[in-house]
């Protein structure tokens, strides 16, 4: 594998394995990494393009042992407004792809479209 690519398995919300080579010198984070290979119908994930706003970009991360960035603030108040919260959910415009997260599983929470 190249040195600046990682694999990352991503399950989509009808349950669909996907595991994609993703590129980690282009700052890139999980949300838009989803976008790029389009694993979420438009307009159900990145609403706030990546601000830590909306929460539509929500993810279960399965592989806890992996050096994921610390949770802002931000992030932390966002999932406390969101829905189907579990102990693993994270923001996925929070984190940022880097060579350390080779392996990395998430899967994507169900999107609720609120009034």
């Amino acid at each position: 594998m190249e040195e600046n690519t990682i694999k990352v398995k991503i399950i989509d919300r009808e349950g669909v394995e996907h595991v994609v080579d993703t590129p980690t010198d282009m700052n890139m984070n999980v949300m838009e990494l989803v976008r790029a290979y389009e694993l979420a119908p438009e307009g159900t994930i990145g609403i706030c393009g990546g601000m830590a706003m909306c929460a539509s970009c929500q993810c279960y991360v399965k592989t806890p042992d992996l050096p994921l960035p610390e949770m802002s603030e931000d992030e932390e108040d966002m999932l406390d407004q969101a829905f189907n919260v579990k102990e693993n959910s994270r923001l996925g415009c929070q984190i940022h792809l880097t060579n350390e997260l080779d392996g990395l599983e998430v899967e994507l929470a169900p999107f609720v479209e609120e009034d």
